[in-house]
């Protein structure tokens, strides 16, 4: 997907010294809240220079209707991908940590045992 760069972000980078970002300047992320309590999901991406555009769109194309109770505006240069598997994996088993991790059946079977047998 190729991203269209405004003039003014590209001088914005430029003087904060930001030129490797300016591929994705420009494109922000929304996420949108339908009803209090719902979690965020991702609206969709819209371009703007700065963010207090990228704020007026967002309100324009997701909030108009009344559509989203909260909206969350994301430049995407923000937004970390943690893709690799090597980091996404647990380096150490923690099946505990897992509903199924305890079968509690057969420990509660095994100490009943204990408690029946008679003691010598």
């Amino acid at each position: 997907m190729s991203t269209h760069t405004t003039e003014g972000a590209t001088d914005a980078a430029r003087s904060e010294g930001r030129i490797g970002q300016v591929e994705n300047e420009g494109v922000w992320e929304v996420f949108r809240q339908e009803r209090e309590g719902d979690p965020m999901r991702h609206a969709g991406n819209l371009l703007a220079p700065d963010a207090e555009l990228a704020m007026h769109y967002a309100r324009e194309f997701y909030g108009r209707r009344q559509e989203s109770t909260r909206l969350w505006v994301v430049p995407r240069a923000a937004i970390v991908d943690l893709s690799d598997p090597d980091l996404l994996q647990p380096p150490l088993d923690r099946s505990f940590k897992k509903p199924g991790g305890y079968v509690m059946r057969e420990k509660l079977r095994a100490a009943r045992k204990r408690v029946e047998e008679p003691r010598g």
